[in-house]
């Protein structure tokens, strides 16, 4: 096992920072565009506009978001990454710069999505990564196109299906989604202590809840629905894993509560080549949260396929 430690600032050095970028954006405080404001083209997609985001040169990496989240996710990672190989991030319909005219219901679409946009690019081959609801998008790619991977990343995911009590909490997501005084901005104090660890959201990068909570804003709510959907009946890819038969790379955080590392540990063990990279100090949402040590487990391992 793998594992890369995050450095931690003191707690007085995160609370000048805190206090003293007040007038700044979460972006400018981060040294990223807004979400809203990424570098991309969009495309036009199974009845729908797809936004996706393409720098660097090389053999491709693709990396799909998890939920409510955009391609904004992997904004601190891709410059890390994007100078020996070409990085492709998607937003999901519905989500940052996507649309949607419905709901989804099912993975399905997401993935059908990401390979049309794949072969709008011309890329025949990659290695593509998923996060959290990225993770049952690519397991869906694989079934349907095996041949377009390289290599699989499988980022803070999740190969089971949601068990009883998870299905209990994306039907009270749809319920507050859909109540009388529902809408995205009601689930993101739900979700985002998930995201970061307590660390990070109230100390050393206060600046990072503020980035994530405008990308999870961006999320329209026909996007939020559907996601919940699918991911309340995501399909069981114990299977896909099993039959995944080339490199695969399973990063999590270590603390991650939501999907935790023995969830992680299990499919690494499940993949014919599978690995698995732990990141300490991050949680959920561990490529945001440390961008540096995630880049460093991606390139060790992609120099060895």
């Amino acid at each position: 096992m793998q594992t890369y430690s995050k450095t931690f600032l003191s707690a007085a050095l995160g609370l000048g920072i805190a206090t003293g970028a007040l007038a700044q954006t979460a972006a400018e405080r981060l040294d990223l565009p807004a979400p809203a404001d990424r570098d991309g083209e969009t495309v036009s997609v199974n009845g729908t506009d797809i936004f996706y985001s393409s720098s660097g040169e090389g053999d491709a990496i693709v990396l799909l978001h998890g939920y409510p989240l955009s391609g904004a996710l992997f904004e601190r990672v891709r410059d890390k990454l994007d100078d020996t190989h070409r990085v492709i991030t998607i937003d999901h319909r519905g989500y940052g710069n996507s649309t949607t005219p419905e709901p989804v219901d099912g993975i399905g679409p997401y993935a059908e999505d990401a390979l049309a946009v794949l072969k709008e690019l011309g890329v025949e081959k990659a290695v593509i990564g998923g996060m959290s609801m990225g993770g049952p998008i690519v397991f869906e790619m694989y079934r349907q196109n095996p041949d377009v991977f390289s290599g699989a990343i499988l980022i803070d995911t999740n190969h089971n299906p949601a068990n009883a009590i998870e299905k209990g909490i994306w039907n009270g997501t749809l319920e507050t989604l859909k109540g009388e005084n529902g809408g995205v901005d009601k689930i993101i104090p739900f979700l985002m202590p998930n995201m970061l660890t307590g660390e990070t959201r109230l100390v050393e990068a206060p600046a990072q809840v503020d980035y994530l909570t405008e990308a999870m804003k961006q999320a329209s709510l026909d996007g939020a629905i559907g996601g919940a959907v699918a991911l309340r009946d995501r399909p069981d890819s114990t299977e896909t894993v099993k039959s995944m038969d080339i490199p695969v790379l399973v990063l999590v955080g270590r603390e991650d509560t939501l999907y935790p590392v023995a969830i992680s540990q299990a499919m690494a063990d499940a993949a014919p080549q599978g690995e698995i990279a732990v990141i300490e100090g991050a949680a959920h949402a561990a490529v945001f949260e440390a961008p540096e040590e995630s880049a460093a487990a991606i390139m060790n391992w992609m120099s060895k396929m």
